[in-house]
């Protein structure tokens, strides 16, 4: 927790685009509100106190940093804070928090949605109804199966106890091994990811995007994974190389993929994954429920009431690790505006 005392009347900068947050009123009455596109970033962080960064996929964040003369508090409404974690923020007094506890049990029915995807062959069950075709065939159980999610977080605390009531064995992977997790169970340790991928049927990547995970499922890892095994991706794109996942699908090193996250966002026309069998691609939208965009900004104004009372706000990232850590408290708070 943090505590971070607002001024009397607050200046605080929206960066959103033509697409507003909804139900700010509220806020409006508390504070000067300068709602900004990335061109007009600069101009709308001179003299703020604060910075809601609504749209979270843009970039605009570190070009327009040199004009943050005041800021004290930046909140990003998604989990992952990597648009804007770079050195400037980083080695700043600035308080960053996150959305973290939004997209949780979202997330989680996603991954488990392509898991029985998979098992139940239902991409093709489609691709025979539209042929006319009447074929019956066999599918897999997923009870007993092994999942791992790389990524012992709220996400995927919510992933492990979603596959886990479907009948699925589920272990995870983060910084340190441990054993006795309430979630997992057995913790692997990431930095040996190959050593234990051969035993699991389905891996689920959602771990934060850092130093340390950038690239963490490369040839090495898809190559280490049974040829039968799944992969989902659900976290950020940058956590595989997607030419070596494109690889070791062309050669069976892996049965397939599930992914909701890329490289390069939208994904090229020309990349391979589109046409891909046993590949299914969704837009960045596996945790995009009805009525997001406004829990949003419920999460955003149960801080911002918070900084105004000068009490501690929910859900600081450590910016030297890159989330907020699991001791700390903050993701409920929001619910019950406290």
């Amino acid at each position: 927790m943090s505590i971070v005392i607002a001024p009397e009347t607050p200046v605080l900068a929206v960066l959103c685009g033509a697409d507003q947050p909804p139900d700010m009123a509220a806020i409006e009455d508390a504070a000067v509100v300068r709602y900004t596109d990335e061109r007009g970033l600069a101009g709308a962080l001179s003299g703020a106190d604060a910075l809601f960064v609504y749209d979270f996929l843009s970039g605009a964040v570190p070009g327009a940093w040199h004009a943050a003369d005041r800021l004290q508090w930046l909140h990003i409404a998604s989990a992952g804070v990597d648009p804007v974690l770079f050195p400037g923020l980083r080695d700043s007094d600035v308080v960053l928090t996150n959305s973290r506890g939004v997209f949780d049990d979202a997330i989680a029915e996603y991954v488990l949605g392509v898991v029985l995807s998979f098992a139940k062959d239902f991409a093709r069950s489609l691709d025979l109804q539209r042929a006319g075709t009447w074929k019956h065939r066999e599918t897999e159980r997923i009870a007993g199966r092994e999942a791992l999610v790389v990524g012992t977080g709220p996400i995927g605390r919510a992933i492990a106890r979603m596959l886990r009531a479907a009948g699925m064995r589920v272990s995870g992977a983060g910084r340190r091994a441990r054993v006795g997790d309430p979630d997992f169970g057995v913790v692997h340790e990431s930095a040996e990811l190959t050593r234990y991928l051969p035993e699991f049927d389905y891996v689920v990547a959602v771990a934060p995007l850092t130093d340390q995970t950038k690239g963490l499922f490369d040839a090495a890892a898809f190559a280490a994974m049974k040829p039968s095994a799944r992969f989902v991706n659900v976290g950020r794109g940058e956590l595989v190389v997607t030419s070596d996942l494109i690889a070791a699908l062309k050669a069976g090193e892996i049965a397939g993929a599930a992914l909701d996250v890329f490289e390069t966002e939208p994904l090229p026309a020309e990349s391979p994954l589109w046409t891909m069998p046993d590949v299914l691609l969704s837009p960045h939208m596996s945790g995009d429920f009805h009525g997001w965009r406004r829990t949003l900004v419920e999460v955003f104004a149960g801080n911002f009431r918070r900084w105004l009372a000068g009490e501690p706000l929910w859900n600081v990232v450590d910016k030297r690790l890159g989330y907020v850590p699991s001791e700390s408290q903050g993701g409920a708070g929001w619910a019950t505006g406290n």
